[in-house]
Order: C-alpha cells, then sequence, then structure tokens
C-alpha cells in the first residue's frame, strides 16, 4: 500500500474489487482483507467458502454483466463458465493495480466503532493477528456464505443430504435417485446435471416460478428485457414479458411445474435453457412441496411417494455480518434500512456494496454504489439530510414490498431502475457537495 489506508473493504470479491477500484480513481487509500487465497470471491472454484460448481455459467449475459470500465472479451460465450469469469476479476485486479491493496489469507473477525466515528478493523491472517484503524469501513463479503437449509420436515429422512453451497460437480450425483429441491438457478443447473448423471432425479418446488431460457427471439433473454426497461415501467414491462414468454415457452404448468403465484419480474429471474427440455423428455420429474420423510421414503404434498437416495437442499443462504456489533444491524442485514441500499443511517463511515439482490447482474451494480462510496469519501459526493435518507429508504421499502411482497424487500432491486437511480444519485450528490463548499 502507497499510503496508510482510509478505508477498509471487508472482501475482495466482484464488490470489493470494484470498491478497490472507485477509491483508487477517488484518490483514497484503501486496504482489503480477504479470507482466501486469492481475489475474485465466489467465482474461484475450489477455494474455502466458494460455492461454485464445475457446470456453473453466468446466468445473465456477458453484455449485461461486465464492468463498464472493464468489457468482457468479444470472442467469448454469452454465457461464460465460472473458470472465466474468475479470470476476468483476476485481470480487474491486475489492470488496476489492486491486489496490492489486498491482504490475502486474512479473515475480519471484529469491525468496533469508536466514539469518534473511527473505525478499529481486527482480523487474522497468516502471520497472525492484524490491526487498522480507519476512518471507514465498506463491508462487501457477499451473501452466498452461509448456507440456509429448512426448519424441518415431519418424520425422519435417512437419505444423504447436501445443501447446494457443497455441490461440485455431477460426480456427486452418480448412479444415485436424486432429489433437488428449490427453484433457483442452482436447482434447476443441479437438476439437469442429476438428469444425465443419476439413475432417477426429482425437482421440488414448493412455490412456482418463471423459468427463463437464456435466449429468446435468438437473443440473450436478459438483452430484451433491458431494452425495455429504459422505455417502459416495471407493471408494462411485466405484462409484455409474461406475454412473450407463456408464448414461446409456454407456462411452467405446461412442464409440470406449479404455477407462480407472482407474476413475472416480481421475484429473482430463474434461468436455464436445459431444464424445460429433460423435463419434457422424462428425464426430470417435477414434484411440488414435500409434506413429510420416512426414512429414504419421501412424500409430497400430492400424496405421491418417491424413494431417494441423496437430497440436495438448493434453499439459499442466510445473510450474515458476523464481525459488526448486532447493534448496528438492528432487525438483522437482510432488513438493514440503507440510503440507496449502500449507506448506514446512523453509522458514519459504515457503508456496504453489494448487499442486495438484483433482478439482473450484480458486477455493474456494485461498480455503480462503488462510485458513490468513493465519492462520499472523497467529498465530492454528499447525501442529503438525514431526515430525507430516512424517508428515501421508508419509499423504496414499500415499492419493494408491493413488487416482492415480505421477499427480502429490503434488498430488493431493479436491475435497470436501481442502476439508473445510482446514476441519478451520483450527479446530485455531487451538486450537493459542491453547493455546500
Amino acid at each position: 500500500m502507497a499510503a496508510r489506508p482510509r478505508v477498509a473493504v471487508v472482501g475482495a470479491g466482484a464488490a470489493g474489487l470494484a470498491t478497490l477500484k472507485a477509491l483508487r480513481d477517488a484518490a483514497v487509500p484503501a486496504v482489503a482483507f480477504e479470507t482466501a487465497g486469492t481475489v475474485g470471491g465466489l467465482w474461484v472454484y475450489g477455494t474455502p467458502g466458494s460455492p461454485a460448481y464445475r457446470t456453473l455459467h453466468l446466468n445473465t449475459s456477458k453484455g449485461r454483466t461486465q464492468f463498464a470500465d472493464h468489457p468482457m472479451p468479444a470472442d467469448w460465450p454469452d454465457y461464460p463458465d465460472h473458470t472465466r469469469v474468475a479470470g476476468y476479476l483476476a485481470d480487474y485486479a491486475d489492470r488496476f493495480g489492486l491486489r496490492e491493496d489486498v491482504l490475502l489469507g486474512h479473515t475480519v473477525e471484529r469491525v468496533t466503532r469508536a466514539a469518534d466515528d473511527t473505525w478499529t478493523v481486527q482480523a487474522t491472517g497468516p502471520d497472525g493477528p492484524v490491526r487498522v484503524d480507519v476512518e471507514a469501513v465498506v463491508v462487501a463479503n457477499g451473501h452466498n456464505r452461509v448456507p440456509k437449509l429448512p426448519d424441518g420436515y415431519p418424520g425422519e429422512c435417512t437419505a444423504e443430504q447436501l445443501h447446494s453451497h457443497d455441490y461440485r460437480g455431477p460426480d456427486q450425483l452418480a448412479g444415485r435417485r436424486v432429489l433437488v429441491v428449490g427453484g433457483g438457478n442452482s436447482a434447476m443447473d443441479i437438476a439437469v446435471d442429476a438428469s444425465y448423471a443419476a439413475t432417477r432425479t426429482l425437482l421440488s418446488l414448493r412455490r412456482g416460478v418463471w423459468v427463463v431460457p437464456k435466449y429468446l427471439l435468438g437473443r440473450p433473454s436478459d438483452t430484451l428485457n433491458g431494452a425495455l426497461a429504459r422505455r417502459l415501467p416495471w407493471r408494462l414491462r411485466q405484462r409484455i414479458s409474461q406475454t412473450m414468454l407463456t408464448t414461446t415457452v409456454g407456462p411452467p404448468s405446461r412442464y409440470g411445474l406449479p404455477a407462480p403465484a407472482h407474476g413475472f419480474l416480481q421475484d429473482h429471474p430463474t434461468l436455464s435453457d436445459g431444464l424445460l427440455s429433460r423435463l419434457t423428455h422424462g428425464d426430470i420429474h417435477a414434484r411440488p412441496g414435500i409434506a413429510r420423510f420416512a426414512g429414504a421414503r419421501v412424500e409430497f404434498i400430492d400424496g405421491r411417494t418417491d424413494e431417494v437416495d441423496l437430497v440436495v437442499w438448493c434453499t439459499g443462504y442466510r445473510v450474515a455480518v458476523p464481525f459488526l456489533d448486532a447493534a448496528l444491524l438492528g432487525d438483522g442485514a437482510d432488513r438493514l434500512p440503507l440510503y440507496r441500499h449502500v449507506f448506514h443511517l446512523d453509522a458514519p463511515g459504515l457503508a456496504f456494496v453489494g448487499l442486495m439482490q438484483s433482478t439482473g447482474a450484480a458486477f455493474p451494480l456494485v461498480e455503480a454504489q462503488a462510485r458513490l462510496v468513493a465519492g462520499r469519501l472523497a467529498g465530492t459526493w454528499a447525501p442529503p439530510d438525514p431526515a430525507r435518507q430516512a424517508a428515501a429508504c421508508r419509499a423504496e421499502l414499500c415499492a419493494a414490498t408491493a413488487r416482492w411482497g415480505q421477499r427480502r424487500p429490503h434488498m430488493r432491486v431493479d436491475f435497470d431502475a436501481y442502476l439508473a437511480e445510482l446514476d441519478r444519485e451520483l450527479a446530485a450528490g455531487r451538486r450537493r457537495a459542491g453547493a455546500a463548499r
């Protein structure tokens, strides 16, 4: 590090690297703490804590995923695999000289706030404890680290159980009767993997989801919604996109899947080219929610029963920020009101980059969030007064709850609308900072 750091960044995945880059651009010295032995976060297959599996690919197209100032290679496929994405993040770190600001193999144990609103970060590294005192802390450690298992079903399950976080590849499924539980992207990927490797594959969904193929009308499907987003409100986009999807692909019930109770664009999109094909060929068997277990037998809510050898729980993750005082997290990190999903309302100098769930890719959003953080610390961007920040959080939560219900409304953002909002916020905050000088 060329200078004593003013900022500590927790994590050196996509969010942490984007934050370091923005801070460098703003001439704000920073240091990042990364538990793994390399940069890249969850995309680095095989590193401790990474949920990446051998068949993992982007589920958003490269043009809608790449950083604005570091495009993905033009000759790459539209949906690169994890190896390419991890290499892309490594190249990003190298191109902008970010590695010298990262302490690899360092796990943050405690972050404390002093009376003068400075911060102390305590970490454990290869050579023992490390402590830094800084003006600000940016939490960029991601929220796909702590597996969330179901609370439990009646009966006892004697089949082997595995969370998707610990899935690495089809070898774990070979020759087994596999039940995959969940409706997200990892569930679809693992069910497709199982349909080629397992002796029988079941996919259980407690509630319906919209399954979107990765290509529609000959183009990556997320580019179509992106074109609409620049012109239309989400309700109108919903009607158009849902009509297009049911016309070209058919409703989920056509494939034996439960009908979604929510409209399209009211949950994180589930993208899969392989799932629908494998369902129609009988290589994956759709099932509703689980009613109970009886040894190796599972009974579903429609009364059907099946024998299984392996249950793969694709049931998501808990948002964990164990190094922060619980008082700073209120009702929990996934319910924390943050101005523009970035800034803590009551703790100056504490910011979060990447603590959100987007309808699209994350990379452009964390890049934009990082610019706000860097602007604030460089003094070129200023937030509105505290009352207006709190009012903005309440309005965003109300709108998110109306759209997404109680499925983590504090964290939900519409990719295109939020990216545009962050652009407006950056300009407005620069005007506020200029007026204050």
